[in-house]
C-alpha cells in the first residue's frame, strides 16, 4: 500500500510541483520507500511507495509504454498475473508491479476495469492521449483503502485527491471520503457506483434483498481459506495481527497452513536442485547436503499481539501461537503510554468517532514494534464481525430481516470505522494490513446466508448444536472451521469458541477506563456544559468524546474535514447502550458468570 496525491485541471502544473510535494509529504509515512511524481499538461500526480510486490521495478507513478497514459496506485491487486494473461501477449509490460496491467485494462475495457480487479485499491489514471486530458479515479469496493476527495472554491473547475485528509486541507475548502466502489471521470465530472452485488441493498427498506440461502460451511471455508491464500502475495517479510479473538485466529491458522505449504514446496525444489547437483564421486553426499538445506530455512509465521499486563487478548494470542506454532511476539503496553499515543493516533485517523481511536491506539503502537522488526506486511481479521453479526448488540435483532439489515449497513460502513483503523493505524508506520474477510469472493458467499443461521443467543437461552457446541454469536463460521478435512482443529475449542471481546476491550479493560478516566480529569463540567456552542457538528455526548474531538479540531480546524468523521454507533432502537464497547452489552458479563 501506498500514499496517491493528484490535482486534474489546474492551470500551469509545473509552477504548482513544488506545493503539491509539499502537501503529500504529510502521508509520506504511507510510502517510505521512494516518492515520485509526474506533471501533465493540466494534471500533477504524486506516489508514496510502499515496496511489497515488484520491489525493484514498480516505481509510481506508472507510465504506458508510449507515454499517454499515466497511473498512481495505492493497494494491491491479488489477480494480477491472471490479468496480465487476459490482456494478450501483444501488452508490453514495463515493470513487475501488480498494479501495472490497470493501463493496458483500462485502453481495453475503459472504466469497465474496475469490476475485474481483485484486491484492495484506490487509484488516479490520467488519459493524455485525449483532448482535454481525462482523469479517472476508483476506490476498491468496501473501502479498506483510504480515498479523499476534494474542491476549492479558488479553483472551481479543479479536482483533488489523496490517500489522507491532511494532504488536502491546505488546497480544498470542500474535501468529501471518496465513497468505496466507484468510480469518478473528469470527462462528465460523474462519480458513478461500479460495485453493485445483490447483497448490497439488503439495507434498503423499499426494496429488500433478503437472502435465504442455508449455510455452506465447506463452501465458507475454501473461500476463506483462498481469500487468505492469494494475501500472501508478498516479496517482503509478513505476519499476522492475532488477538487471540476469533477472526485474528482463523486468518493465523490458515495463513500457519499455507505458510507450511509454500515452505514445503521450496524445500522439496531445493531437494530436486541439490539432487541435480549430484555430478561425481567428488560430490557431497546427499546427506551432507540436505543437512544445509534444513527446516531452519523454512519460512516460518510471525504473529503479533498488543494488551495491558495479562490482558484477555495477551493470554489468549499465546495460547493460539503455541497451536499454531507462530514465531509469537507480544508487546505490553500501558494506560499512560496509549493516552500518550491519542494525539498522534488522531493525527493519523483523521477522526474523533470514539469506537475507532480506542481501538487504534493499541494497533498504532503494535505496528511501530512491527516495523521495527523488518516486516512491512500483516493480515488482519477485520470485516467477520459486520459480516456476520458478531457484535453482542446483534443478539437483539427481532428477526432475520433485520439482522440482515444491520449487516449490511455496518459493510457498507466499514470504511469510516474498521477499514480506515486497520488501514491509517498501520500504514502511519509503513505498514500494510491485508483483510481476508473482506474478499469479494468471501463476501458473496457470506453475504448471501439466511441470516437466521446466523442469529444467536446468550446466556440461559443459548442453544447447543448436536456436537455440543453453543449456537453463539458468528456460530457458522466458528462451525466451518470446528473440523479440518486432515483431521488436525484449525485451532484449540477455547479459541475457536472464545466469546467476542472488541479490541478495544480484549487489550484491556483497563484501557477504555483510562481513557474515560482521564477524560473526566481533563474535561471541566462547565465545558462539558456548553459543548453544543463549541462543537455544533457532531456534538460530543460524552467527556471522553469531548477529549478526543477538542484534539481534533486542534490538528484539522477546518469544517469540512469535521464531516468526514463519521460515530460508530450501535443499534439504539434494539435496546443498546450508546457507549460502543462490548462489556456495555448487559450479556458480555452475564456469559462469563454462565
Amino acid at each position: 500500500m501506498c500514499g496517491i496525491l493528484a490535482a486534474h485541471g489546474i492551470d500551469k502544473p509545473s509552477a504548482e510541483r513544488a506545493k503539491f510535494l509539499a502537501c503529500s509529504k504529510r502521508q509520506r509515512h504511507r510510502g517510505p520507500d521512494w516518492s515520485g511524481c509526474y506533471v501533465g499538461e493540466k494534471t500533477v500526480l504524486v506516489h508514496e511507495r510502499l515496496a511489497i510486490v515488484g520491489v525493484d521495478t514498480g516505481a509510481q507513478p506508472l507510465v504506458s509504454e508510449d507515454g499517454k497514459v499515466v497511473l498512481a496506485v495505492n493497494g494491491e491487486i491479488y489477480n494480477h498475473v491472471a490479468l496480465r494473461a487476459k490482456v494478450g501477449s501483444g501488452v508490453k509490460f514495463r515493470t513487475h508491479s501488480d498494479c501495472e496491467v490497470i493501463i493496458p485494462l483500462y485502453r481495453q475495457h475503459d472504466k469497465e476495469l474496475c469490476n475485474m480487479l481483485d484486491g484492495m485499491f484506490s487509484f488516479v489514471l490520467l488519459d493524455e492521449s485525449v483532448s482535454p486530458p481525462r482523469v479517472i479515479a476508483a476506490r476498491d469496493p468496501i473501502g479498506i483503502t483510504t480515498l479523499y476527495q476534494g474542491r476549492s472554491s479558488q479553483n472551481p473547475g479543479a479536482v483533488y485527491f489523496s490517500s489522507e485528509l491532511k494532504s488536502l486541507t491546505d488546497v480544498c475548502d470542500n474535501i468529501i471520503s471518496f465513497p468505496p466502489g466507484h468510480v469518478y471521470d473528469s470527462r462528465d465530472d460523474s462519480t458513478v457506483r461500479y460495485y453493485d452485488p445483490k447483497w448490497w441493498k439488503g439495507d434498503d427498506p423499499s426494496a429488500p434483498t433478503i437472502p435465504s440461502t442455508p449455510a455452506d460451511l465447506k463452501l465458507l471455508r475454501e473461500t476463506l481459506e483462498a481469500a487468505v491464500r492469494k494475501r500472501l502475495m508478498s516479496e517482503v517479510p509478513y505476519g499476522v495481527l492475532l488477538s487471540g479473538g476469533l477472526d485474528s485466529s482463523l486468518i493465523a491458522a490458515i495463513a500457519a497452513r499455507e505458510t507450511e505449504k509454500v515452505a514445503q514446496a521450496q524445500y522439496e525444489a531445493r531437494q530436486r536442485k541439490l539432487q541435480e547437483s549430484i555430478s561425481g564421486p567428488s560430490t557431497p553426499q546427499w546427506d551432507d547436503l540436505t543437512e544445509k538445506a534444513s527446516l531452519a530455512t523454512w519460512p516460518q509465521l510471525h504473529s503479533f499481539s498488543i494488551g495491558l499486563e495479562n490482558s484477555p487478548d495477551l493470554l489468549a494470542a499465546r495460547k493460539a501461537a503455541h497451536y499454531l506454532g507462530t514465531v509469537h511476539h507480544e508487546y505490553v503496553f500501558t494506560v499512560q503510554e496509549g493516552l500518550d499515543a491519542i494525539p498522534d493516533v488522531i493525527y493519523h485517523l483523521e477522526t474523533f468517532d470514539v469506537t475507532t481511536v480506542r481501538a487504534s491506539t493499541p494497533m498504532y503502537l503494535l505496528s511501530r514494534k512491527i516495523k521495527a522488526m523488518g516486516v512491512k506486511m500483516v493480515l488482519s481479521g477485520e470485516g467477520s464481525d459486520e459480516i456476520f453479526g458478531g457484535y453482542l448488540y446483534f443478539h437483539a435483532a427481532p428477526d432475520r430481516e433485520s439482522f440482515h439489515q444491520e449487516c449490511v449497513r455496518r459493510v457498507k460502513n466499514l470504511h469510516t470505522a474498521d477499514c480506515l483503523r486497520a488501514n491509517k493505524s498501520t500504514m502511519a508506520w509503513g505498514l500494510e494490513a491485508r483483510v481476508p474477510f473482506l474478499d469479494k469472493a468471501f463476501l458473496e458467499v457470506a453475504m448471501d446466508v439466511d441470516a437466521k443461521e446466523k442469529m444467536f443467543s446468550k446466556g440461559s437461552n443459548q442453544e447447543v448444536d448436536e456436537d455440543g457446541c453453543p449456537k453463539m454469536e458468528k456460530y457458522i463460521i466458528r462451525k466451518a472451521f470446528d473440523v479440518a478435512p486432515d483431521g488436525k482443529p484449525y485451532l484449540p475449542k477455547s479459541i475457536l469458541w472464545r466469546q467476542k471481546e472488541q479490541f478495544s476491550d480484549g487489550v484491556g479493560y483497563s484501557w477504555i477506563d483510562g481513557i474515560k478516566g482521564h477524560a473526566a480529569s481533563v474535561v471541566s463540567d462547565e465545558d462539558f456544559a456548553n459543548r453544543a456552542q463549541r462543537f455544533p457538528l457532531e456534538t460530543p455526548d460524552t467527556k471522553e468524546a469531548y477529549f478526543i474531538r477538542e484534539i481534533f479540531d486542534g490538528l484539522f480546524p477546518q469544517e469540512t474535514a469535521a464531516k468526514t468523521a463519521v460515530r460508530w454507533i450501535p443499534r439504539g432502537d434494539w435496546g443498546c447502550a450508546a457507549d460502543p464497547s462490548g462489556r456495555s452489552v448487559s450479556i458480555h458479563n452475564a456469559a462469563y458468570d454462565d
